[in-house]
């Protein structure tokens, strides 16, 4: 089954080189397709990190509040999250719906290679062989290393600028603590990238580029909603009304 499945999608690859005459072409107009496919699921993940963003002072304040009683602190996050309607799960799940679209994606690309005989693999010639690895390709000379040294660059910071994006106006202890973790995540990104086929970083570094710009467009559009609804509610205080009430003197009555 999972066989059948790489093979389709290799299929689909191929179908779309024959059409316009190019294999990387193919592999970023597969990779656009993949991007739109899982967009409502990106959807829902991004809308949980916005709430998360939103409620994230108030779990600050429980986590201090009841730093020395767990059992408590516990019992005050899922009221917490009762209370804003925040389900701490709704960002993974999205996450794991995509993840073997994307594991047969990256497997069939690995697998390039070895599909066909007498094929050349390449990327409008910026690109000489998409199932060679950039370790591969190093001992060819610089000009020939350079187009793999781009392709690691971005499957690297595609991993590192997210990280940066989402924690930019965080308190300056939390962001320097994210932007260390995702220093160190880019040099492990390099790293893999070292010894992954060509085919796999046009592939991932286009992915990444399609959800960072689908990720800042999505919470553009959610602040500005939000922003809109809160302008939108205004407070109404009561108007005072003095009512001055005349009365009327009644005129003593003289008796006859």
């Amino acid at each position: 089954m999972w066989d059948a499945f790489k093979d389709w999608i290799f299929s689909c690859i191929q179908f779309f080189s024959n059409f316009v005459g190019d294999w990387g072409l193919a592999i970023i107009i597969i990779t656009v397709i993949f991007r739109v496919i899982v967009a409502p699921i990106m959807h829902k993940q991004i809308k949980s990190s916005f709430q998360m963003q939103k409620i994230q002072p108030l779990i600050k304040e429980v986590q201090t509040k009841f730093s020395n009683d767990p059992v408590r602190m516990n019992e005050e996050m899922q009221k917490l999250y009762a209370e804003t309607k925040f389900n701490p799960l709704a960002g993974c799940l999205p996450m794991l719906l995509q993840m073997p679209i994307f594991l047969a994606m990256f497997q069939t690309l690995r697998e390039l290679g070895g599909r066909q005989t007498g094929v050349s693999y390449t990327f409008f010639g910026l690109v000489p062989d998409l199932t060679l690895t950039p370790s591969e390709m190093f001992s060819h000379g610089i000009v020939a290393f350079f187009p793999y040294l781009v392709l690691m660059l971005v499957f690297a910071l595609a991993t590192f600028l997210p990280m940066i994006l989402q924690n930019i106006h965080n308190d300056s202890a939390q962001r320097n603590q994210m932007l260390i973790m995702g220093g160190i995540m880019t040099l492990m990104m390099l790293w893999i990238s070292w010894g992954s086929p060509a085919g796999v970083l046009l592939f991932w570094g286009t992915s990444s580029i399609i959800g960072i710009l689908q990720n800042q467009i999505t919470m553009r559009m959610m602040k500005k909603a939000e922003a809109a609804k809160e302008a939108e509610t205004i407070d109404v205080k009561p108007v005072k009304v003095n009512v001055e009430r005349k009365q009327k003197k009644k005129r003593p009555t003289k008796k006859r």
